[in-house]
C-alpha cells in the first residue's frame, strides 16, 4: 500500500529506486564501516565518518572506471577481501621493479586489465 498518486509503474520505479539505495547505504555499512564511530568527541566521528564515505566514493569509482566487466558487479567488501588485502613483494633489481602478487583472485591478467583501463581513462585538464 502506498500514499503515492502516481500511476502503478512509476510507484513500482519509485520503489525500486528507494531499495537500490538502501543496498548502496548498507554496502557502505559494511565495507567502509559507517557505523564505526566510538569516538567520544563528535569531531573525531565527523572526521571518520567523512573518511569512510570518501572511501567508499573512492571504491565505487574504481568499480566503474577500472574494473574489467567480469568482475565490476563484485560488492566492494568483495572487491577488498579480493583485490585489496592481497599479498604482493617488490623485488627491486638494477633497472626494474618486479611487483609479485599471490594468485588468489588478483591474477596478472586481471592486473593487466586493470591497469590498461587506468591508462586508458582521459586526462583532466586545466
Amino acid at each position: 500500500m502506498t500514499n503515492l498518486l502516481l500511476p502503478s509503474r512509476a510507484v513500482v520505479r519509485f520503489y525500486n529506486k528507494r531499495g537500490t539505495a538502501e543496498q548502496w547505504i548498507k554496502e557502505g555499512k559494511q565495507a567502509a564501516h559507517w557505523t564505526r564511530l566510538s569516538c567520544h568527541r563528535f569531531r573525531a566521528n565527523e572526521v571518520r565518518l567523512q573518511l569512510s564515505v570518501l572511501a567508499y566514493n573512492l571504491g565505487n569509482l574504481w568499480r566503474r572506471l577500472v574494473l574489467p566487466e567480469r568482475i565490476d558487479n563484485w560488492s566492494l567488501t568483495s572487491l577488498q577481501q579480493r583485490l585489496v588485502k592481497t599479498g604482493a613483494r617488490l623485488i627491486k633489481h638494477a633497472r626494474y621493479y618486479w611487483l609479485l602478487l599471490a594468485e588468489s583472485h588478483l591474477t596478472r591478467r586481471l592486473f593487466g586489465a586493470m591497469l590498461r583501463r587506468i591508462r586508458a581513462l582521459p586526462v583532466p585538464t586545466g
